[in-house]
Order: C-alpha cells, then structure tokens, then sequence
C-alpha cells in the first residue's frame, strides 16, 4: 500500500510544529564482535572440517612403521536468505509537494528497519545455540556438551550444568577451552578472546574484568582474570540476546560464526507507470551461521 494524503493529513495543515517517532538513535553494527565476514559468489556456502592425524607412536626396533589417514570430519552448509522492504508514495502525495520530506524521512526509517533485521538474524544464531533444533554439520547444537570427534572422543563448548556469569564460570570456561583438542584428539592451543554479554550482565562483567581485586570478597586476593589477561579483549555488549543469563567467549580458534555476504545492501526507487506512484525499496542477501564450533563457548545461565 503506497503513503498517502489520507495518511499524512496533519503535515497538509498549517501550525504543525513538528514530526517526531523516526529520529531514534540505534544500536550499531554488534555483529562485528562475534562474526567473521566473508564474500560469496554462490547461491550457498560450504565448509568442511578436516581431520589431521592421532599422535606419533612408538616404533619398536625392527618393526614397520604405521601408517595414519587424513578424512574429512563433517560440513557445515550456509544458505543465503534475501532481506528486502520497501515503501511507495502515491502521485498525489508528491503533487502537493510532500516527496521531498516524505523521501528522505521514509529512506531513513527503511535503513533502521534493514539494519535492524540484521542484528537480530545475527544474534539468533547465539539465541538458538543451546537447542537442538538447530543442529550444525557436526550434527549437535552449537553450544553442546558432546560435539563428536573422529576420533571417538567429543570435545564441550559448554558448562555441563549451565552457570550464571561469575568469577568462579569465567575461570571454569577458561579452563575448559584451555582441554579442548582436534579431530584426533591433539590437545590444540584454544584461547578466550571476547566476553559477549546481553545489557543486564554488563556491570556485572564490568567488575570480574576490570577490578584489580577479587569481586564481592573480603580476601585481598587479585583478580587472576585480569592480571593473567584472561580474557585479552575485554567484553561487548549484545542488545539482541533474548536471554538475560546467557553469555558467551569467543576464541581464537579460526572459521568458527561466520557472515557471508551474497548481496550488499542495494537501494532503488523507480516510477510505477500505472498509479503514478514512486516506489523505493532496500534489499541485501547474507547469511550467518558457524563452522567449528570451537570458535565460542557458551552458557545459558542457571535460570
């Protein structure tokens, strides 16, 4: 349905001081602290996970030595989703002189609305990371307790019970990630990188990272955290996290969340030969997803 006159009557009459609703202020592009962004060309994306070789073994003397093979591990699959909106003004609207406000009113409002799409498709593959709905090419949920290895083994990207954001789980998750191994179960060198946080832990993750001292102990004990660098690059708030007690470290493990961008973001407008109108419209093709999910770890909080 194109805008018009009907729906703008008071910016047709005099004494209108003025039009407010469309000047808010936005969160910016949060994504960029979880995610590593990538080009594609093709309809969809695929990685796939390789397997490396177990540990050397002892060769006895006068024995043949033995002989290991590579594989692939699994796949993981990114389907690019088409984002797109638009808005018409009708002819009439623009003959009484309304185009110009209404364009460049209207054109912002279409820019708040894309790039807010974006945030929230991001952050829902954290949202959804702890269900089994949403299953990745290793075949588990993102963040899981038993991500399968070659090997036999499984390597968790979890607490095995979920644990509310405090010093004692930070140090825990730390630990854990410092245990986790390849394919075929060689120890590799993990490390956190980024706490990622939705606004009601924010001073909470504030005083574990930041105070010298242990938080909320009379010990005058340091904070090994922040003394050991544990957490080198600090913490990022996430406004799109639905879940007030979930939160999350990423790593510096490689191709772990991954955002392909198919399309950049485009805008047009054109005529519509028939009413009259002109139309605009936005529209980008993307898709975010995970590789290894080694790339985060993840709590869902207590509650």
């Amino acid at each position: 349905m194109a805008i018009s006159r009907a729906q703008l009557l008071k910016e047709l009459l005099p004494g209108l001081n003025a039009l407010f609703g469309l000047e808010y202020k936005q969160y910016g592009e949060e994504h960029k602290e979880i995610y590593e962004t990538e080009t594609s060309e093709r309809s969809f994306e695929e990685e796939t996970k390789l397997s490396g070789f177990s540990a050397a073994p002892v060769k006895a003397e006068g024995q043949a030595i033995e002989y290991d093979n590579a594989q692939e591990a699994w796949t993981a699959r990114y389907n690019h989703e088409t984002i797109a909106l638009g808005f018409s003004i009708t002819e009439e609207a623009v003959e009484d002189n309304l185009y110009d406000s209404l364009s460049k009113r209207y054109t912002k409002a279409l820019a708040r609305a894309m790039a807010y799409t974006k945030q929230v498709k991001a952050a829902s593959v954290l949202n959804n990371g702890f269900s089994a709905a949403y299953p990745g090419g290793d075949g588990v949920s993102l963040f899981n307790s038993a991500h399968p290895l070659v090997s036999g083994g499984t390597n968790s990207n979890r607490p095995s019970t979920g644990a509310d954001l405090n010093e004692t789980s930070l140090e825990a998750a730390v630990i854990q990630i410092a245990a986790w191994t390849d394919e075929r179960g060689l120890l590799i060198a993990a490390k956190p990188r980024k706490l990622i946080i939705p606004p009601a832990l924010m001073f909470v993750a504030k005083r574990l990272l930041d105070t010298d001292l242990r938080v909320a102990t009379a010990d005058n004990d340091i904070n090994a955290l922040k003394a050991m660098g544990s957490i080198p690059e600090g913490y990022a708030v996430n406004h799109f996290l639905t879940d007030t007690n979930a939160w999350f470290l990423t790593t510096d493990v490689p191709n772990g969340l991954k955002h392909f961008v198919r399309i950049p973001l485009q805008n047009g407008m054109d005529g519509d030969f028939d009413t009259g109108n002109v139309r605009y419209k936005s529209r980008e093709r993307y898709s975010f997803g995970w590789s290894d999910p080694l790339g985060m770890f993840g709590s869902p909080g207590s509650a």
